[in-house]
């Protein structure tokens, strides 16, 4: 595909403090960066204080609470902002899409062909519920489907999830909109709508973080000029993470307003419950939620090693956690995947071994300290006899490529398989890009995110040995004693500060996981900024310390910069918006109106995964393999699939097509002779090491590999000397600069009828 240019047609303050032990269950005083008295104002006001971030700390006692018309009037005007915010996000990533491919003047084949990749086997399904005679019938196409994997009958629901594909189709047939608004737009405006509770979810956790809304709002600016490292909405619309990072931040805001020290009883139960219901809508979007969740666990985990969390605190987020998965498990079929996941193994050992040990945090900091040793030893030796002993039980081998991926990131596995190289060998795979942290430092986002770890980084590990020392005495007692531990740390903060910590260094590892960290560190080093803690240090560092000057700091320095990042990003920003393009792939859309005009419903194509997903979504043929790639039996498909682009014998070729049922067999010139790869992770490339074969091209070969018997079999079928051989199996029926069909004939005895194969079309 080809995009060308084309021509147009008031401030908020804190007057919260700690808690009551008693009516926080045992929450430790000694946990929260905060003061030590509590005005009856403030006490009475705990029900707004959730929204407002009005539990956040204070320097002192004796804060006059703000009169309520105050309250509601900054209430108010931060929501409102909260709205603009999200509206704008959703326009430009609406405007990006629609000017980079002139979408509204698509036909609907280019419509179609724009879903790239996975994103069009996505859309696929829910143009096949719209398409059905009920909604009924539709749900059974898609449980008993044999269409997307040829000679097989598999679960769809079971097996992928487009649940939302499948509740989108139902909206949209029972809404009444089918008049004025077209399939398609629904799907995509869904979509962009979510990208609006995207900022919504980051906004208000930098609200309750800082307790200044115009920490929400900073960060919604920053969110939105990073654009290209926030998001790729406008052009993988349909891809899973598009749908479940929105819930994953809402998720991060409950547990964000659940670790508040003000809480009365009931908004633990609603915010516990939204913890429940945006962490099951996460994991019903995407297949990758149980690795995201296992590093929510180890942030969990660490807190909960460091004492920063109480043990209801602890158990109610892994049981959040054990619920929404176990909820998605029974929605899908019972996948198996779901039960052998490592982080189902890990919260079940880090539950086990805790109960075990009642006596963990007992001792002095050394003896505490080799507690802790043995028992993260314990629980990870547990963890991974649970994970081997579930998957042996359940014959589990779907997840299979994923470890063998890490194996190999981590140079502990081998180099020359097939599914990990597929992934190693992609750009979105390896390491981030330092010109990343280029452009985040250019919209000022990075100064003040690595400011704020570092002094928030330092602040967690002293508060963390402050935690290791003995702590006798009652309640009370301990509470006063908190009043003068300069080392004390909320936990709200804390965890966001793991948050940003652990997905960063995944972000750093896997550069397609930086859409989970880049969000998040918007509202951090917007924490940063408009917080009063992190000031409260500086200005005591300074020596320059005053009630005055610290809000003064707190409000003037996030409009300086929301005022400097105006006046620099806006223009680029309406400049990149206007810019117009347009959609160009004449050769895709003239194989796909030949395959819908030419061939058989129910022929079988075999070809490239991300190519037969638009085959899919576009004719709805029947497919051989596809790109939603967690399944075993696949994986062994689609490598022998990609056989065609390997030194094979043209027999061994048909004889494999034949085998899975291909009438028909699809050859890329972008792929048979690639040069996007460099030599060794060219797909043609992959396939040689896997068989043992050299490569093509100069360069180094391992000493193993020998030379092939057969030449390449997509470049010798197109010869005219190999006319013969090829010709008594294959027959070319379509070609243009990028493509070429050829029919996969039947053996058959010898006769003297001619064949009545259909004519190459030029």
């Amino acid at each position: 595909m080809e995009l060308r240019k084309r021509v147009k047609p008031s401030k908020l303050q804190h007057h919260a403090g700690p808690p009551r032990d008693a009516a926080d269950e045992g929450r430790r005083s000694g946990t929260g960066m905060r003061g030590t008295e509590r005005s009856d104002a403030a006490q009475e006001g705990a029900g707004e204080a959730v929204l407002l971030g009005r539990s956040g700390p204070h320097s002192g006692p004796g804060i006059v609470a703000r009169r309520p018309w105050r309250r509601r009037v900054s209430m108010a005007a931060g929501l409102s902002l909260a709205g603009l915010l999200a509206l704008t996000q959703a326009w430009c990533v609406n405007a990006i899409h629609e000017n980079l491919l002139w979408f509204s003047q698509l036909t609907e084949v280019e419509r179609e062909i724009s879903f790239r990749t996975e994103c069009g086997l996505y859309y696929s399904y829910y143009k096949q519920m719209l398409q059905a005679p009920s909604i009924q019938e539709g749900l059974s196409d898609l449980i008993h489907d044999n269409l997307t994997e040829s000679k097989r009958t598999i679960n769809l629901l079971q097996r992928m999830n487009i649940y939302q594909e499948v509740f989108l189709s139902v909206l949209y047939r029972v809404l009444p909109i089918q008049s004025y608004l077209e399939p398609v737009y629904f799907y995509i405006y869904t979509v962009f709508s979510l990208q609006a509770v995207y900022v919504i979810a980051l906004y208000l956790t930098a609200w309750l973080l800082s307790g200044s809304w115009l920490a929400g709002t900073l960060t919604g600016v920053w969110y939105i000029l990073n654009r290209v490292d926030t998001t790729r909405v406008e052009f993988t619309i349909s891809l899973r993470e598009n749908w479940s990072l929105p819930f994953l931040a809402l998720q991060v805001t409950a547990i964000t307003c659940y670790l508040r020290p003000q809480l009365t009883a009931l908004q633990q139960k609603v915010m516990v419950w939204l913890m429940y219901v945006t962490t099951f809508c996460f994991c019903l979007t995407w297949q990758f939620n149980q690795f995201i969740l296992l590093v929510q666990a180890l942030i969990i985990y660490t807190l909960d090693c460091g004492d920063f969390l109480t043990t209801t605190q602890v158990t109610t987020m892994y049981l959040v956690q054990v619920c929404s998965l176990l909820s998605v498990w029974l929605l899908q079929f019972c996948n198996s995947m779901i039960l052998g996941s490592l982080v189902l193994s890990f919260i079940v050992a880090a539950l086990f071994i805790r109960h075990c040990q009642p006596g963990l945090k007992t001792g002095s900091p050394l003896v505490r300290l080799a507690k802790l040793l043995l028992h993260s030893t314990t629980v990870l030796f547990l963890t991974f006899t649970i994970n081997y002993l579930a998957k042996r039980a359940l014959q589990l081998r779907s997840d299979e490529h994923i470890f063998k991926f890490i194996k190999s990131k981590l140079a502990l596995g081998p180099t020359r398989d097939f599914d990990a190289s597929l992934y190693l060998c992609e750009e979105a795979f390896g390491l981030l890009p330092l010109d990343t942290l280029e452009r985040l430092a250019g919209t000022l986002l990075l100064y003040p995110y690595a400011l704020t770890m570092l002094l928030l980084s330092s602040m967690l590990a002293a508060a963390a040995l402050q935690n290791l020392r003995p702590k006798g005495g009652s309640a009370e007692e301990r509470k006063g004693g908190g009043e003068a531990r300069a080392a004390a740390f909320r936990p709200d903060v804390a965890y966001n500060l793991l948050h940003t910590l652990f997905y960063g260094l995944l972000a750093f590892s896997t550069m397609r996981m930086k859409y989970i960290w880049t969000g998040h560190m918007c509202a951090v080093a917007a924490y940063g900024v408009c917080g009063k803690e992190l000031w409260t240090l500086l200005l005591n560092a300074l020596s320059c310390n005053s009630k005055v000057l610290l809000r003064l700091v707190r409000h003037a320095v996030p409009l300086v910069v929301i005022g400097c990042l105006y006046y620099k990003f806006w223009p680029k920003l309406m400049e990149e918006i206007s810019e117009l393009r347009e959609f160009f792939d004449p050769d895709t859309v003239e194989l796909m109106t030949w395959i819908s005009t030419k061939t058989p419903q129910r022929a079988v194509f075999a070809g490239s995964m991300q190519l037969l997903a638009g085959i899919k979504l576009c004719t709805g043929r029947v497919l051989t393999n596809h790109p939603h790639y967690e399944d075993k039996d696949l994986r062994e498909r689609t490598k022998q699939v990609y056989q065609v682009y390997a030194r094979r014998s043209p027999e061994e070729v048909h004889d494999t097509l034949r085998a899975i049922g291909a009438d028909y067999v699809v050859l890329e010139n972008s792929i048979c002779y690639e040069q996007r790869h460099s030599r060794g992770c060219r797909l043609r490339d992959l396939l040689d090491l896997a068989n043992g074969h050299i490569m093509d091209g100069p360069g180094e070969n391992d000493p193993d590999l020998v030379p092939a018997s057969h030449p390449r079999f997509c470049e010798a079928i197109k010869t005219e000397e190999a006319a013969a051989a090829y010709g008594a199996l294959f027959t070319r029926t379509f070609q243009n600069k990028t493509f070429h069909v050829y029919r996969v004939k039947k053996k058959r005895k010898k006769s003297g009828k001619s064949s009545t194969e259909p004519s190459v079309t030029q």
